[in-house]
């Protein structure tokens, strides 16, 4: 974060338009809005792209693991090219293969082209995302007025996030599935045409050139990670077609370590990794986020299969969970000057593996208000209070020119420990459901979806448990002001 903060005083920034500040300061954030609405918006459309397209249940789960592991390998990568190649180029290459993918996914008729669309869309996200803050900062002067904008920055985030579900049940039940894809065109192409008239131009680079291999190798080696793992539910752990995949993700996360060692410009310094907080921060969110990513996942589902909701119905049940991150990740600091980082990661991690726990004893007959709403605000409260103090003790434990990096690398941590614990939990919930259908019976009907879902949140509050033990002994108990 220091990093992209000094880049206002950088001499390098050119091609001053004359824009005015919030002009340049919307078209970041719109950026941001379009990468972190991608998230969350495909969740109500799930179920209508399995019946349309066919998607099988694992297929289900890469509608958004495609995103979220090619997001999450590059997302680094495009930080770093933005300090190369000048951070309007990289916004603008991001946005560019960000819109043409979503094109490609709305029009998709099979569903091997629905995925590598999405594939594609976290690609450009993860080019366009690290510009946006840059740019940003690089726009407004030091003082106030900064604050002002990187708050307007954080704030478009969190609601990208949170209305997603909204969005996306309103296209979905308004239009089509197709549309939580193609509205990303039309919005895409008037961000383009103006970020290409007014934004300016900056970059920071050293020389060093782009670490590409190690992207490849860590993007490869989780998505064959995820694969072996969606296919343990069908094949079982023994399998030569799940061994391949699990040996070969490992093989190429070994690697991709054995590169950054070796490597002059890694894209994840390990040097970094034997600073305690940067560490024990970035493990914490590791767990966190493998669980937490489920959330939306599951609920959405069902809500729609088991309750028989439509997707706006979903879209709107989901609110008040939205909501509830938000308020979290804004109380957060208050409670941290009072009782230290480490207490309010540990409360906020708790907090949500009550509400797991709680959300683990729905039925087929389940009401709103205990069976979603309640819940839900308890999981994403506590993942609210959890995120914030994590990423401040990340970022406390590094030298101030490193805090970009690492303040990536914690983000990183988050979503690929959502991509792997959604491929687990997916599994885990796809074998209960298998087994709980009495003999005749469909095995997608209520009552065995609920008994798969149900496990699926009982096993995330035992991986929030871990976690909250896990902070509550490594982590340092306050942010470190360098």
């Amino acid at each position: 974060m220091a990093r992209m903060l000094r880049a206002a005083a950088d001499p390098r920034i050119s091609g001053r338009t004359g824009a005015p500040t919030w002009l340049v300061v919307a078209l970041a954030c719109s950026g941001q809005f379009l990468v972190v609405l991608d998230v969350s918006v495909v969740n109500v459309a799930l179920p209508s792209m399995r019946a349309d397209l066919g998607l099988s249940g694992p297929g289900l789960q890469w509608v958004v693991n495609a995103y979220a592991i090619a997001f999450a390998g590059f997302m680094l990568l495009g930080g770093r090219a933005g300090d190369l190649y000048g951070r309007k180029r990289m916004f603008l290459v991001g946005l560019a293969l960000f819109t043409l993918a979503s094109l490609g996914g709305g029009l998709a008729r099979e569903g091997w082209e629905l995925l590598a669309a999405r594939a594609v869309q976290g690609l450009g996200a993860a080019v366009l995302a690290p510009s946006t803050l840059t740019i940003l900062t690089a726009a407004v002067r030091e003082g106030a007025a900064r604050a002002r904008a990187i708050a307007t920055w954080t704030a478009v985030g969190a609601g990208g996030g949170a209305a997603g579900g909204l969005v996306g049940g309103l296209l979905v039940d308004g239009l089509s599935w197709r549309w939580v894809l193609l509205i990303n065109v039309p919005v895409g192409a008037v961000v383009l045409l103006g970020a290409l008239r007014w934004l300016p131009e900056s970059r920071a680079g050293d020389g060093r050139r782009l670490d590409l291999p190690g992207a490849v190798l860590v993007t490869a080696g989780l998505g064959a990670l995820a694969y072996g793992i969606s296919l343990t539910e069908a094949e079982g752990w023994t399998a030569s077609v799940t061994l391949v995949p699990l040996v070969a993700g490992l093989l190429l996360i070994g690697l991709f370590l054995l590169v950054e060692a070796r490597t002059a410009a890694p894209l994840m310094p390990l040097g970094l990794l034997r600073l305690r907080p940067v560490a024990s921060a970035n493990v914490a969110m590791f767990l966190s986020g493998s669980a937490m990513f489920c959330m939306w996942f599951f609920m959405t589902l069902y809500a729609q299969n088991v309750l028989g909701y439509t997707p706006l119905e979903a879209g709107l049940a989901l609110v008040p969970s939205s909501l509830a991150v938000v308020a979290g990740s804004k109380l957060a600091p208050r409670l941290m000057r009072a009782a230290g980082a480490r207490n309010v990661a540990v409360l906020g991690t708790a907090v949500a593996a009550a509400g797991f726990g709680w959300q683990s004893t729905i039925s087929a007959e389940g009401d709103y208000l205990t069976a979603i709403m309640l819940p839900g605000i308890m999981m994403m409260l506590g993942a609210g209070l959890a995120m914030t103090p994590l990423a401040a003790l990340a970022t406390s434990g590094a030298e101030p020119g490193e805090a970009g990096l690492v303040s990536g690398l914690i983000n990183t941590s988050r979503t690929m420990g959502g991509s792997l614990g959604l491929a687990v939990m997916s599994t885990i919930a796809a074998a209960r459901t298998e087994a709980s259908a009495t003999p005749g019976t469909d095995a997608g009907g209520p009552a065995a979806l609920v008994e798969g879902y149900a496990l699926a949140f009982r096993a995330s509050a035992g991986v929030l448990v871990v976690g909250a033990v896990v902070m509550a002994v490594w982590l340092p108990r306050r942010v470190r002001v360098r």
